[in-house]
């Protein structure tokens, strides 16, 4: 379906899985911001940190299963069905666009818990379809942004576009208290990007690890949390600004730094 107005991309830190079953003012943001945008929206392709593959896949099933892909945390985590339909027609479309990768349509795999500890809060009724794009391991940070360019005519269509990960996501400094305070180097880099997001400086964001140096290694000491940032903002169109919905850390070294393109009101 054409429409006047491209649909919203938003990046959203994730976090713990124990997002998915807790009720904080972050979790509020998700679920005001879902009630803002659902009846905009006819799909939802979402990347996130936790689908790693050799090549890109997309799912490609009717209906996608919930995967518990944690341990180690409360049974109630366990017990949540996040199970909505899919889109095959979207994947074939998407397969398409990005035929210069050859991407695969895979027709098992179900729905992360970068993807549902998100989507539980945003769309509790379940009922927009979803699809998940993977992050191919033998990409650069370049070349995911490049491919993700090929995507933004989709947000013509009202696909929204969901990456989940986090800006820092840190193991260097980690407490089990969601409150505790973060090192200055793990401030610094999510101010960093920050700044770079509101001055449409993508390369900066693209080739962090030699612009920010030190606070950068400490701060994604591996990428896959920070990739899905990469797909947002390659589809970030010429007028958009970044609209920060969310800017607190939790855990000390998890930066839950979220925002949303196109001028959203909450």
């Amino acid at each position: 379906m054409e429409q006047s107005q491209s649909a919203t991309a938003m990046f959203i830190g994730h976090g713990s899985p124990l997002n998915a079953i807790i009720r904080n003012d972050y979790t509020e943001t998700l679920a005001h911001l879902g009630r803002n945008i659902s009846k905009n929206i006819n799909s939802i392709v979402c990347i996130s940190a936790h689908w790693n593959t050799e090549g890109i896949f997309i799912t490609g099933a009717e209906n996608l299963k919930t995967i518990y892909d944690f341990s180690g945390f409360p049974d109630e985590l366990y017990q949540i069905k996040y199970a909505p339909k899919g889109n095959p027609k979207l994947a074939q479309e998407m397969q398409l666009l990005l035929k210069d990768y050859s991407p695969q349509i895979d027709f098992n795999r179900g729905l992360d818990h970068g993807a549902w500890s998100v989507l539980v809060h945003m769309f509790p009724k379940v009922d927009i379809p979803v699809l998940q794009l993977s992050l191919n391991l033998n990409f650069r940070t370049a070349d995911h942004y490049k491919l993700a360019l090929l995507l933004k005519p989709l947000r013509k269509e009202g696909i929204l576009f969901l990456g989940t990960g986090n800006i820092v996501h840190s193991f260097f400094s980690f407490d089990q208290d969601i409150n505790a305070p973060s090192p200055q180097w793990a401030i610094d880099f999510d101010l960093n990007i920050k700044k770079a997001l509101i001055e449409r400086d993508h390369n900066s964001i693209i080739r962090y690890r030699r612009i920010f140096g030190r606070s950068a290694k400490l701060s994604v000491p591996t990428e896959e949390h920070y990739l899905p940032l990469l797909y947002i903002i390659a589809l970030q169109e010429e007028a958009e600004s970044v609209n920060f919905i969310y800017e607190k850390f939790q855990n000390s070294g998890m930066s839950m730094r979220s925002f949303t393109l196109n001028n959203i009101e909450l």
